[in-house]
């Protein structure tokens, strides 16, 4: 139940004040479990909560401004790096959010940066970051191959002074998933944010999120992802280009889901959920009163739906087998 509460809270803040301790531990540790404290903590501003949970909150949010510094500065750093080239990297998910002052940058917690760049010019981008100190995190060749070949992204990057990770994407899904964006179109209607900056237009962040949630994953952590999904709804301008945008990339039934799933735990609960979402829906809430995932069965089918959905059956297969062979297990 308290990931419930946690976006019961979320989409009404004031019930902050009928809380219980017992129910305020299990809030805070759901929030840190789906690295959602930061926004909590932006959305109780203002709001009267216990002394306690009001200086986990205060922390919370010190921790999200200093990550977007270091995302933005890690962001400034690939710029430079890659101005030479002629190239403006796109930044991709937090750190785009912060650089583009969006709501759902507010108390996000940001991780590795993630951009994305013409995948004909990948190479010498790769080379440029290279140069400027980034290294390879993979060094398993089959690892490295798996990335070159079916992957939407290199190989992680990790700064070998800053310990930093950067990953460079050169689209939004993995080449073997079914829905097959369209690269050259996010490159296109890419919007400048200064600095040598780009971001994904205003359709293609939602696109992005919602590919990011529904389409390549396991849905661990993915109350963070729609809560994205809900604040990049609510910026949305033109619905009618949403809609066709979805369309282009081949993500108009994730973007339906997203929009049906957001309105039931943020908004006025208007469609009714279909048994599938239902299913979508406990695994968002599954977090118990101390962080944990309480359907570990769930989250193995939905582990198994992320593979099954990012390549054909005989390739999972294969790729699986060679996983287990390494010693690669399941979490």
């Amino acid at each position: 139940m308290s990931a419930r509460t946690l976006m019961a809270l979320l989409r009404e803040p004031s019930g902050a004040s009928g809380l219980g301790a017992r129910a305020w531990n299990g809030v805070i540790s759901a929030a840190r479990a789906e690295r959602l404290l930061g926004t909590l903590a932006v959305r109780l501003e203002g709001v009267e909560v216990p002394e306690g949970g009001r200086a986990v909150l205060v922390d919370a949010l010190l921790d999200t401004e200093r990550e977007a510094r270091i995302a933005l500065w890690e962001a400034d750093r690939a710029a430079r790096a890659l101005a030479p080239l002629g190239l403006e990297p796109i930044l991709l998910k937090g750190a785009a959010y912060a650089a583009a002052g969006l709501e759902a940058g507010r108390g996000r917690m940001i991780g590795d940066l993630d951009i994305l760049v013409p995948r004909d010019r990948l190479d010498e981008a790769e080379a440029a970051l290279l140069d400027a100190g980034w290294e390879w995190v993979k060094p398993d060749p089959y690892d490295d191959a798996y990335y070159r070949q079916w992957m939407h992204e290199l190989p992680p990057l990790i700064h070998r002074e800053r310990d930093r990770m950067i990953d460079v994407h050169h689209t939004i899904l993995p080449l073997t998933a079914r829905p097959k964006p369209d690269a050259a179109e996010l490159v296109a209607e890419s919007v400048g944010v200064g600095g040598g900056l780009r971001v994904l237009s205003p359709e293609d962040r939602v696109c992005h999120a919602v590919a990011h949630l529904f389409a390549d994953g396991d849905l661990s952590g993915g109350l963070r992802n729609l809560w994205d999904v809900r604040c990049l709804l609510g910026e949305m301008g033109d619905e009618a280009a949403l809609e066709r945008r979805a369309a282009r990339h081949g993500l108009g039934a994730h973007l339906a889901r997203a929009r049906r799933l957001a309105d039931h735990v943020f908004g006025a609960r208007g469609e009714r959920l279909s048994l599938a979402d239902r299913l979508f829906l406990c695994r968002l809430l599954a977090r118990d009163g101390w962080g944990r995932d309480g359907a570990k069965l769930l989250g193995l089918a939905f582990y198994i739906r992320s593979h099954v959905l990012r390549m054909p059956p005989l390739m999972l297969a294969r790729h699986l087998w060679t996983k287990w062979r390494k010693g690669h297990r399941p979490v």
